[in-house]
């Protein structure tokens, strides 16, 4: 078989069709370019630029999400910090009223609808583009510093979180759609860390979770290449994939979590899912030598059909991972 283009590798892998080769992508933060268009810009296709991936998926400030609502960070200018957060939104259960709808031109939401035309426009049209997106409910536990305080006001003021989630939701609906229009071939969609029985039971979820997720990723539009992000342990993946109008075509999870389902679970529990994951990031990948590195890709390639396996990361790859081990993964590929 000839030498396929990343999208046409990725569009036989979503088909079921064997490609030329296994697909891999991997994303990481680059926290000192995190603070405007041009930096997050230029950092995500230098990236690529390097390591040549299947397809980009935009890693922008996690807290762009919410900055217009009322979030204040003080930024990092260290390649290996995080921004730190010093106003939450919301501080008493009654500040859930002041959430509102946003426009898709609030500052925060028009830069990065800024970044996502711009790597468009700068990108090979045959590189697949997906940006982040987080789910309301991961967008309202953002916004209060204390996650068990969160979950004490979904379940003991119910209405009034819900009030905010459909604001949240409403803004996000339109977004998605400018999104697509901007040039990104589909969303990352991130349940963060409440898809899980450690924050939620299931039927909270159903009801705090699901609907609002459903909208946003419906306004991404049917021909969008959405790849559902379930974080953390003990995960309700499985229950997920049962729901075709999450419209996911492929699958992101921790699956080194022993809590979660393995690779191999998830070949039967997702059906004909294609699944993105296989090299767990936290400690794996930056503590391994490349020669290790290279005997995994080649026992994920051995044991994992390119029609049903996307090698990458569980989750966001720290940025103290050594270059040289993406390269030995990305060399793998060949």
């Amino acid at each position: 078989m000839t030498n396929c283009s990343h999208r046409e590798r990725l569009q036989m892998i979503i088909a079921g069709e064997r490609p030329d080769r296994h697909a891999a992508s991997f994303w990481r933060h680059f926290f000192h370019a995190e603070h405007s268009a041009e930096g997050t810009t230029d950092a995500m296709l230098a990236f690529q630029k390097e390591f040549d991936w299947d397809f980009m998926k935009i890693n922008p400030r996690a807290d762009f999400h919410l900055e217009d609502w009322g979030l204040q960070s003080n930024w990092s200018h260290n390649e290996f910090r995080k921004h730190d957060k010093v106003n939450f939104p919301i501080k008493t259960v009654d500040d859930w009223s002041e959430i509102t709808a946003n426009s898709p031109s609030a500052p925060a939401l028009a830069e990065h609808l800024k970044v996502v035309s711009s790597i468009r426009k700068k990108s090979d049209r045959e590189l697949p583009i997906m940006m982040t997106l987080f789910s309301p409910l991961a967008i309202a536990g953002r916004m209060i510093e204390d996650k068990s305080a969160f979950v004490d006001h979904i379940r003991n003021s119910p209405e009034k979180v819900h009030k905010a989630l459909r604001a949240i939701t409403d803004t996000y609906v339109a977004y998605a759609s400018e999104l697509r229009n901007a040039g990104a071939d589909g969303l990352f969609f991130a349940t963060l860390q409440w898809a899980s029985s450690d924050m939620l039971s299931w039927e909270e979820y159903q009801q705090f979770g699901v609907p609002y997720d459903l909208e946003v990723v419906a306004a991404a539009e049917s021909d969008a290449i959405n790849i559902l992000h379930v974080c953390g342990g003990n995960n309700y993946l499985r229950e997920l994939a049962k729901i075709d109008s999450y419209n996911a075509a492929i699958y992101n999870w921790d699956s080194s979590d022993e809590t979660n389902l393995s690779l191999e679970e998830a070949e039967t529990a997702l059906d004909n899912g294609v699944m993105l994951g296989g090299i767990e990031q936290e400690r794996w990948l930056r503590q391994s030598s490349p020669d290790e590195i290279a005997r995994r890709m080649d026992e994920l390639r051995d044991r994992y059909q390119s029609t049903r396996l996307i090698i990458g990361p569980g989750c966001v790859v720290p940025p103290e991972v050594p270059r040289e081990n993406l390269y030995a993964i990305r060399k793998a590929l060949r």
